[in-house]
């Protein structure tokens, strides 16, 4: 089987757009060019890779598969390029980092300087994002170091743990909420939520704290999908929200921790990065860093000694 990987990087872009025109106009290509390069793909594999639908195309289940596999290849040959790039040049290379929000807030520009001060020829691609979309992208190989939550279980990652996470309901200091006898998560449903998207795993999880009790989910009045958001939507209501002790503690003028020990989430924050992937010296040298120095900056922006 002779497969080109032009045709695969073609394929790719078709995919992804969905409409061969738009692929040929961000490629730079021919639509002709585009196509011949699908219908060789689909000769090799004996299978149709894409259907109609409406004024555009959709991908075949074949052609789902052949998308993972072509990122992922896409990736390796990219890393390929980027070490015996690093090799040639004898430079300190580039680094792609994704981080969640919490790294991203906390951690992230002062590793960043810290890294640059060593290596000032090194460059630096970011991505802010939940940590379960960046895990994907770390896995088809368009990020080189993952720094959030670590994964569960997964051979392809390798993971080393930062600082444990504790997430917590937070409520303005001034909330009715902390004149009660006794708070339980029955009495928190006395009051509305401000609370991340429903794809983010703290708002699953304290749904299902209150789900694992008999109780009805929190009643969300404010759904966002910025985690810095939540502490500016509570400080001046009656609503309640669950945050990070890290983002709680630079809010403290405004807020307070409910303690509850039903509602609180414990969870590590690490740096992960593909077993079989390739890490440019910059990218090994920040991974040492945040080994070195992510729990002290931790520690350092939730204000302990």
């Amino acid at each position: 089987m002779d497969i080109q990987l032009r045709d695969l990087r073609y394929f790719e872009a078709v995919a992804e757009l969905g409409h061969i025109g738009k692929a040929a106009e961000k490629l730079g290509r021919t639509q002709p060019a585009l196509t011949k390069a699908v219908q060789r793909l689909e000769e090799a594999f004996g299978s149709e890779l894409f259907e109609r639908r409406g004024r555009g195309i959709r991908l075949t289940p074949v052609g789902e598969v052949l998308l993972a596999r072509a990122r992922m290849l896409r990736g390796a040959t990219d890393e390929a390029l980027r070490e015996v790039g690093d090799f040639a040049k004898g430079n300190a290379g580039h680094v792609r980092i994704g981080s969640g929000p919490i790294a991203a807030e906390h951690v992230l520009p002062e590793i960043c300087s810290l890294l640059l001060e060593e290596a000032p020829a090194t460059t630096i691609d970011i991505t802010v994002a939940p940590s379960l979309v960046l895990r994907e992208r770390l896995k088809e190989g368009t990020l080189d170091l993952l720094i959030g939550l670590m994964p569960g279980q997964d051979d392809t990652l390798v993971s080393h743990a930062i600082v444990e996470d504790v997430v917590v309901v937070a409520a303005s200091r001034n909330h009715p909420v902390f004149g009660l006898p006794r708070v339980t998560l029955k009495s928190l449903l006395s009051w509305r939520w401000v609370l991340p998207a429903a794809s983010i795993p703290s708002r699953q999880w304290i749904d299902a704290a209150f789900q694992s009790h008999g109780l009805p989910r929190p009643a969300t009045q404010i759904d966002a999908n910025s985690i810095p958001l939540l502490p500016r939507l509570i400080a001046k209501t009656e609503l309640l929200s669950f945050l990070s002790r890290h983002t709680l503690n630079e809010h403290a003028h405004a807020l307070r921790e409910v303690p509850l020990k039903e509602a609180t989430l414990r969870r590590r924050l690490g740096v992960t990065y593909r077993r079989q992937g390739y890490l440019s010296p910059a990218a090994l040298r920040l991974m040492a860093l945040l080994q070195e120095r992510g729990e002290a900056l931790f520690s350092a922006a939730r204000g302990d000694e």
